[in-house]
């Protein structure tokens, strides 16, 4: 699909989640679904992960619960989801802090929450999606993240560090 606008947009690509458009001319710009991603740490210390294939990196992923927001739904809501749908669990959700993924050439924002109170409350999965619940401590995530023995996202990162500094008791 190739549609030329008035503002000097043309839509290259309009699929589910995304629309490519080529601006100006020159600027490839990526129109993405805003997503969330959730903090969880239990008593141990230890972050729940999900360990996925992802098929953009062609690589099983170890990340922080996350997913887009649906239409209607807020960021808090999108986040009990989808730790409802890949974990079983259900909890009072606080918003850590927002950020854009790649701002040079994406407006996806991204929002991470830290889950608390946490009780079982199963959703069922979305149908393509095959994960494997696990627990880490935060600290091993970044080692793994920088030494490459596990692949990840900045959502995750941004999880991690805040799993760290809670547990170090400096969370604002």
């Amino acid at each position: 699909m190739s549609d030329s606008q008035e503002d000097g947009t043309q839509v290259i690509y309009d699929g589910r989640i995304l629309r490519l458009e080529l601006q100006e001319g020159k600027w490839e710009v990526i129109r993405h679904a805003a997503a969330v991603s959730i903090l969880v740490l239990n008593d141990a210390g230890e972050m729940l992960l999900v360990r996925q294939l992802r098929r953009a990196v062609n690589a099983q992923t170890v990340e922080a619960p996350a997913g887009l927001i649906d239409d209607g739904e807020t960021p808090e809501q999108a986040a009990r989801r989808e730790l409802q749908e890949e974990a079983g669990l259900d909890a009072d959700m606080t918003l850590l802090t927002r950020f854009y993924s790649s701002p040079g050439f994406c407006d996806e924002l991204l929002y991470v929450f830290a889950a608390r109170n946490l009780r079982e409350s199963r959703l069922p999965m979305d149908d393509d999606e095959e994960i494997e619940v696990l627990w880490m401590r935060p600290q091993a995530v970044l080692d793994g993240l920088r030494d490459g023995t596990l692949v990840g996202s900045a959502a995750t990162i941004t999880a991690a560090l805040f799993g760290v500094q809670t547990l170090a008791g400096s969370a604002e």
